[in-house]
């Protein structure tokens, strides 16, 4: 799914309204209607439903008045409080104004002091925020009317729906400019915006439902996205087929390397979930000071071991991990490995030596810090990163401030890798540009070892065919799913790592089906 930043829908609304001669007023009067039918189907209090529509003086609020009219003419109380000034009311604001005064409803400046004002937004069973759209781009002053507006609807007892967007969000990069409001649907026109799904704008936006409103359907087209969500077509051509003659050399060699003292479940979890998601040899590189642990755990995993030095990974390891590496198709690097000098030579070097498709996770990704010109020598081969954001601020040498999205599509350019951003909505963000959006997945995530199990899936997809896109993309999309149907067991709060790993067919079956 296409998701917009403010300046394509401006484009998109200037050349309907200019190009194609559709009249504005008949866009807002579509996005109003569309915004009270969602309003109105919220579940309400006993007795005649009451709203309360708070507008500013832009088209945003045009909608919102619009919005007021039709839930009016379908039997809801309405009150509509104007914030701003009535002189910088744009023409079609002004001409739903006149309309709905023509039902006899009156558009009433909002005045935060007015304690029948305060009232009625504080106990209506639902509040329309229409105060900016998708062109703000500052912050909102809490103190102002604006911010008070927004912590009002905040705590009214009714849901809040937004029109287009949640007031307080950035369109294009999901930054809460000050305090947002926090609606429980958003009613967004066309296309779904980026600020959406990415950043904190994604925990305010609600269930984001996009509705027509008139723009022709080829200008939709035609508007190239640079951000997209990743959808269940998407996930299911990623997984590679399996041939039916196949055998276990067929269907991919992975090499695990990582673990140390204290940090022996990280690379048992890869392991795990690269054998969960259908690759057909892992082997597991680990120090020989945990050996015997990986081998008791491991089942369906070969772990070996490597020479060691204080707990951790020696130097002597890295001949033997690229012999291995010469019978394998990737390589993941990074879990339980530790922080020393000699692990971060030693990541360093395997990065320099090997051809060979690499996903680089937690301590491999702190290897890289201070020494990004390791990762730059790799570029025309295959790696795949996938850091938190801890980990991603470590080796992040880009501009600051540009949003969650602009700074992983900003690194994944400069440095010619694809890079998995984890966290809420998880970005996958690719060399050429691009940036795919992950919606899977819920709290139960949050708990070490869960990262472990991510590298696992890519590295396997990787290894069984899946280009590097199909791989870090869909195999984010198939461990947030695997999360969410391991909590419907387990809880969010039960869930863990392992149980996820485990989940991983559950979720290919459903793709599959």
């Amino acid at each position: 799914m296409k998701l917009a930043t403010a300046e394509q829908m401006k484009e998109l609304d200037r050349q309907a309204i200019e190009e194609r001669g559709i009249p504005s007023i008949d866009l807002m009067e579509r996005a109003g209607a569309a915004v009270a039918e969602a309003a109105a189907s919220l579940p309400a209090g006993k007795g005649r439903r009451r709203a309360a529509v708070l507008c500013g003086t832009g088209n945003n609020g045009g909608d919102g008045i619009c919005a007021a009219r039709h839930l009016f003419l379908k039997g809801t109380e309405v009150r509509v409080y104007l914030v701003g000034d009535y002189e910088k009311m744009t023409p079609d604001a002004r001409e739903q104004t006149r309309r709905l005064s023509e039902c006899g409803v009156a558009l009433v400046p909002f005045d935060p002091e007015d304690e029948e004002q305060r009232r009625w937004i504080l106990c209506a069973d639902v509040c329309v925020d229409a105060l900016f759209g998708v062109g703000l781009s500052r912050r909102i002053d809490p103190s102002s009317h604006w911010g008070r507006a927004v912590a009002l609807m905040n705590d009214s007892r009714g849901a809040v729906v937004a029109a287009d967007i949640a007031s307080g969000v950035d369109a294009t990069t999901g930054e809460c400019l000050g305090e947002p409001a926090r609606a429980v649907k958003t009613i967004t026109f066309t296309l779904p915006k980026a600020g959406q799904f990415v950043g904190k704008g994604a925990l305010c936006s609600g269930a984001v439902e996009v509705r027509d409103i008139g723009i022709p359907a080829q200008l939709v087209r035609e508007t190239v996205c640079s951000i997209q969500t990743v959808e269940r077509d998407f996930v299911r051509q990623a997984l590679p087929g399996r041939q039916a003659d196949g055998h276990k050399g067929t269907f991919g060699k992975v090499l695990v390397v990582g673990g140390a003292v204290g940090y022996t479940g990280a690379p048992y979890l890869t392991a795990l979930a690269a054998v969960r998601s259908g690759c057909g040899l892992v082997s597991l590189g680990v120090p020989e000071i945990i050996w015997p642990v990986e081998a008791a755990k491991c089942v369906s995993a070969m772990p070996f071991p490597l020479p060691d030095k204080d707990g951790m990974l020696s130097d002597k390891a890295l001949q033997k991990i690229l012999d291995k590496l010469a019978d394998c198709q990737v390589l993941a690097l990074g879990p339980g490995l530790g922080r020393s000098q000699r692990t971060g030579r030693l990541v360093r070097e395997l990065l320099s030596q090997t051809d060979k498709p690499v996903v680089l996770d937690a301590d491999g990704i702190n290897a890289l810090a201070g020494h990004i010109d390791v990762l730059n020598g790799r570029r025309g081969r295959v790696t795949i990163l996938t850091p938190h954001d801890g980990e991603f601020a470590r080796i992040y040498d880009g501009p600051e401030e540009l949003g969650r999205a602009e700074e992983a599509r900003t690194f994944a350019r400069a440095h010619g890798c694809v890079l998995v951003r984890k966290g809420h909505r998880t970005l996958t963000a690719l060399p050429e540009g691009n940036v795919l959006v992950n919606t899977t997945g819920n709290s139960g995530l949050a708990k070490g070892g869960s990262g472990d199990v991510l590298t696992g899936v890519i590295a396997s997809l990787l290894a069984q065919g899946a280009t590097p896109v199909q791989a870090a993309a869909g195999g984010v999309w198939l461990h947030g799913r695997a999360g969410e149907l391991a909590a419907e067991r387990e809880t969010e709060y039960g869930v863990t790592p392992a149980d996820v790993a485990r989940t991983i067919p559950a979720a290919i079956r459903e793709i599959l089906g």
